[in-house]
């Protein structure tokens, strides 16, 4: 039997909405791919951050189908900034589901929505309330926390059972015929009143009947176990500037198809490991034979950074330890992807947070070199009695050679590049930063 407080608040929190509900632009009519966008956008990032991106976004893809026949690089490059850009390839890949099996229409039906890439069980509940006004739940973040509160409901909302038991619970209390607005004014609610670390108990339209608040719980509600922090990472990263036909460029590399930040183009940049040779001895070399003394190599500029590290003070030892960093991404990136740099001074440093890692990115400029597998083939020629096509230094794409002869995953550029490649937020940074600081 439904109580009263159940009636009051859900009564009162859509009376509320209604009068006070924000101008959205996924508000303007409920076109299901419309929803569908915003709220995928809306996963893990702020309100205000979306709107900008929500706009250019639909303006370019403007239909399920615009979205599923546009090349994956425009889609990522229009996401920049967003992060968390498994989102978007898993939008995408819904929305090819999506013209494939109905036509480009987001269908009006739950089973079929659920059963697109990326859509779990919110993403499904606000599209079938919010577009179709099916009553179905939405529950995320914001609307475990009203609840949590206003039920005074102890449970640790990190448990799937208990996201199950506030599932069915939000369910019970949607209005007939209102679930749309319903569960947005939940969301409502949650973003703008029962925030999280202050929530404005005197501003809320259903205080009376909060029982969490009654009880004085209202600061240590919701019961969430404490997530793992994420670990720390230190990224040595190259600013690598080309000359003769490349003079004014820098050196970037496009990621692998899958991972973290699948295809997406950074600068060249290696996991440091102070004090962790055992790590460095497990990088892989180039060929059999250059294994074990690349892993040796590593292993020595591994003990080299993590004596620079210890805890001494003054100048001389952050000088020391940037010079053992300089050295070991070199040897790294020379073991790995067979390219030679020579750094020539530290640039500066970032941090980028994940969900489960911390970058620390110490940034270095460097001199192009060449790429070893070139002048290992012109040694190899010569060797032979054969005329080397060119020396080892000229047959770097810095004297001119065809593009195709860097690896395919390198290219040069310059600042108006930065217009089609999509990077990782903690590059955007550091290049936007390195190109002004040359004007």
């Amino acid at each position: 039997m439904e109580s009263e407080a159940s009636r009051y608040f859900s009564i009162e929190l859509l009376k509320w909405y209604l009068a006070n509900k924000r101008v959205l632009p996924w508000r303007i009519n409920r076109d299901p791919y419309r929803v569908w966008v915003s709220e995928i956008m809306l996963q893990q990032t702020r309100v205000d951050t979306v709107i900008p991106y929500y706009e250019r976004f639909m303006e370019k893809f403007p239909t399920a189908a615009a979205l599923a026949e546009a090349p994956e690089p425009e889609v990522l490059k229009s996401w920049e900034g967003l992060g968390y850009y498994s989102r978007a390839r898993n939008l995408q890949a819904g929305a090819r589901e999506v013209l494939s099996l109905h036509g480009g229409v987001v269908p009006d039906n739950k089973e079929a929505v659920a059963a697109l890439r990326g859509v779990g069980p919110y993403t499904t509940g606000a599209i079938m309330s919010i577009a179709f006004n099916r009553p179905e739940p939405a529950v995320d973040g914001n609307v475990m926390r009203v609840l949590s509160r206003y039920f005074c409901l102890e449970e640790d909302i990190a448990k799937p059972s208990t996201r199950i038991g506030i599932e069915k619970l939000a369910a019970s209390l949607i209005p007939e015929g209102s679930a749309g607005d319903f569960n947005q004014a939940l969301m409502e609610l949650g973003a703008l009143v029962c925030t999280p670390k202050s929530p404005g108990c005197l501003t809320c339209p259903v205080m009376m009947h909060c029982e969490g608040r009654m009880a004085g719980k209202e600061h240590i509600l919701p019961i969430k176990t404490k997530a793992k922090p994420p670990r720390p990472e230190t990224r040595l990263a190259a600013i690598i500037t080309g000359s003769g036909a490349h003079e004014g460029k820098l050196l970037v590399r496009q990621r692998p198809e899958s991972g973290l930040l699948a295809q997406m183009w950074e600068l060249p940049h290696v996991l440091a490991l102070p004090g962790d040779s055992g790590g460095a001895a497990k990088r892989k070399g180039r060929g059999k034979a250059g294994a074990a003394a690349a892993a040796a190599e590593l292993e020595t500029a591994a003990a080299s950074i993590a004596a620079a590290a210890a805890p001494t003070a003054g100048v001389g030892s952050l000088m020391d330890r940037h010079a053992a960093q300089a050295d070991y991404l070199s040897r790294v990136l020379s073991a790995e992807e067979g390219l030679l740099v020579r750094p020539t001074s530290w640039w500066g440093e970032t941090e980028h947070v994940f969900s489960h890692i911390v970058w620390d990115v110490q940034v270095f400029r460097a001199e192009f070199g060449f790429w070893q597998q070139l002048a290992e083939a012109d040694a190899k020629a010569a060797n032979a009695g054969i005329p080397a096509f060119l020396t080892a230094a000229e047959t770097s794409p810095t004297y001119g050679l065809p593009e195709g002869i860097m690896p395919a995953n390198y290219r040069w550029i310059g600042p108006e590049q930065m217009k089609e490649l999509a990077f990782p937020n903690v590059f955007v940074r550091i290049l936007r930063d390195y190109w002004n600081g040359l004007d």
